[in-house]
């Protein structure tokens, strides 16, 4: 199907971008420019600004608790944005939208960030408040059951690459990994998917600023090698949680993510791969208040309830 016409008349307001270098501190704040004021935000039973002490350091995590009860399954989020971008601020709508569709605590992880923070300070902040979620299970009021993580774009790199390095830790209680559409292959060689020219322009994210837009992260000292950066690389990805891959019909990495289901599911990973026609990269950050996209957190819900 075309391009959702709500997403391509909002794609024709935009701007044109600034030539020159990106600069990451002008660019996270037009992004906290357009979060929405509180009182406008989905209402929660409660939402707590908390720092985790955890082997990583002091990371901030706030909390969502979508109703009254005493105990619930855990789902721990990581946002996108390049993995320069993004806050808990921009991407709090998600982390609503995800405990009250769900009923699970969600904690959503404000990682450091590339340029500042070098390769690996995000994916180790993300991994350790996973295992800082385990440990603190009776305090955060989880149940012992679902101990899901889940991330957007590159959020749901960090997600990917958390589960494997879980999994080689022998640390076997994350339950389930959910991927918006992940970011799996940084190596960006156009050649390797169709998505990436069959979506080079025109739909939001385009090929040509996947390198510029990931420089930060690559250029810290992440290597586009390394199963931890490009999970897609990961030779076995047997043992891996089960998976739910949530894809774009016009997202320049649909590809890579759809490669990345499959390669799991013959690993012999449980897994479910959905793609969601007429979206773009970022639909669930951006456009799920259109009725169709805002499905997907049904169905995260759906993927959840099975073990």
């Amino acid at each position: 199907m075309p391009l959702h016409p709500e997403i391509a008349t909002f794609l024709a307001g935009l701007p044109t971008p600034p030539e020159g270098p990106l600069d990451p501190v002008a660019m996270r704040a037009a992004d906290e420019a357009h979060v929405a004021p509180p009182e406008e935000r989905l209402p929660l039973h409660a939402v707590d600004d908390v720092t985790a002490h955890t082997a990583s350091g002091d990371v901030p995590v706030r909390i969502y608790t979508p109703d009254e009860a005493d105990r619930h399954g855990v789902l721990v989020y990581f946002h996108g944005g390049a993995f320069f971008l993004g806050s808990l601020e921009t991407h709090d709508h998600v982390a609503r939208s995800l405990a009250k569709e769900t009923g699970l605590k969600v904690l959503s992880v404000g990682y450091r960030l590339a340029p500042e923070a070098a390769f690996p300070a995000g994916l180790d902040d993300c991994y350790a408040v996973v295992r800082w979620a385990a440990e603190e299970g009776e305090s955060l009021g989880w149940d012992g059951t679902t101990l899901a993580v889940a991330g957007d774009s590159s959020g749901g790199t960090f997600a990917a690459a958390v589960a494997a390095r879980a999994y080689d830790d022998g640390f076997r209680r994350i339950t389930h990994q959910i991927l918006y559409y992940p970011s799996l292959d940084l190596d960006f060689d156009v050649d390797r998917y169709p998505s990436l020219r069959e979506n080079a322009v025109g739909y939001g994210l385009e090929t040509a600023g996947l390198k510029p837009f990931n420089a930060f992260y690559l250029d810290s000292g992440a290597d586009p090698a390394d199963p931890l950066v490009s999970p897609v690389k990961r030779a076995d990805l047997t043992g891996l949680p089960p998976a739910l891959v949530v894809t774009a019909e016009y997202d320049p990495m649909r590809d890579e993510g759809e490669l990345y289901g499959r390669r799991l599911r013959e690993a012999g990973v449980a897994v479910t791969v959905s793609r969601y026609e007429g979206a773009g990269h970022g639909f669930v950050q951006h456009f799920s208040w259109i009725p169709e996209y805002h499905r997907v957190f049904a169905q995260t819900r759906d993927f959840l309830s099975r073990r």
